[in-house]
């Protein structure tokens, strides 16, 4: 009778074994129940959270996010010998061959002359155009090569969009003496050496024009014409007039 009290006994203990284990085995799938911390024990983890530095602690590099795809937000953290090379690349050049002394800004000006006056100083390759409160839109522009300088004032006495362009008689010749043989006409265009604006000057033969070479801008290149990068007599265009005096020396 012993033995069979016994014998139940250990079956009873095997059997509740048996069961806790099969609810072990089950609760591993189950979903953690979450952890909660008391007031005291989670306060330090609190404020390093907040300021990570002022508890001595690293911080790491902040998230990135860089793409969402079917409104699902994918998280990437940058790796270090990424953000190494990034900060080893060379800063890029604002305008690829041209000083960048030459792009346009507002300066100081007090020459004395009205708003609206456009002044070419040649030798220091830069135009003016008098705003008339203390300041100059300043451009850079190429001017006429050795031999071909002049200076003088003149007016504004018409102004076309993408001009043709009819090389005068004598730079056809000139030009043929060096091998070198231009056309007698050329519709407007990217390749028109005029450029995408011109702006007549009296009744001379020279223009404040655009160029299909801008990166001659600061340079003494031209046959006398006061050249600028398209996108910048393009402003100048939209900001003088007919009748604007023009000041060059």
């Amino acid at each position: 009778m012993t033995t069979i009290k016994k014998g139940a006994a250990a079956l009873a203990v095997a059997t509740a074994l048996l069961i806790a284990g099969q609810a072990q085995a089950n609760d591993r799938y189950a979903t953690p129940p979450p952890i909660v911390l008391s007031p005291d024990l989670s306060q330090p983890w609190v404020m390093q959270l907040q300021n990570p530095r002022s508890q001595g602690v690293r911080a790491s590099a902040p998230r990135v996010v860089t793409r969402r795809q079917a409104g699902e937000r994918r998280v990437y953290q940058p790796q270090r010998h990424q953000q190494r090379a990034a900060l080893a690349q060379p800063p890029q050049p604002q305008v690829r061959g041209i000083d960048p002394i030459y792009l346009p800004q507002t300066v100081t000006y007090h020459g004395g002359e009205p708003a609206g006056t456009v002044i070419i100083e040649t030798t220091d390759r830069f135009l003016y155009l008098v705003n008339g409160d203390g300041t100059a839109k300043r451009y850079g522009v190429g001017v006429g090569k050795q031999g071909f300088e002049w200076r003088g004032s003149e007016r504004i006495t018409r102004k076309a969009e993408w001009p043709s362009w009819r090389p005068p008689a004598e730079m056809i010749a000139r030009e043929a003496r060096k091998g070198r043989h231009l056309p007698t006409f050329m519709e407007g265009g990217p390749q028109n050496p005029l450029g995408a604006r011109a702006l007549y000057l009296g009744s001379t033969l020279y223009r404040i024009h655009g160029t299909n070479q801008p990166w001659t801008i600061g340079q003494a290149v031209s046959s006398g014409c006061i050249r600028m990068r398209n996108e910048d007599v393009k402003d100048l265009y939209a900001r003088v007039s007919v009748g604007a005096d023009v000041i060059v020396r």
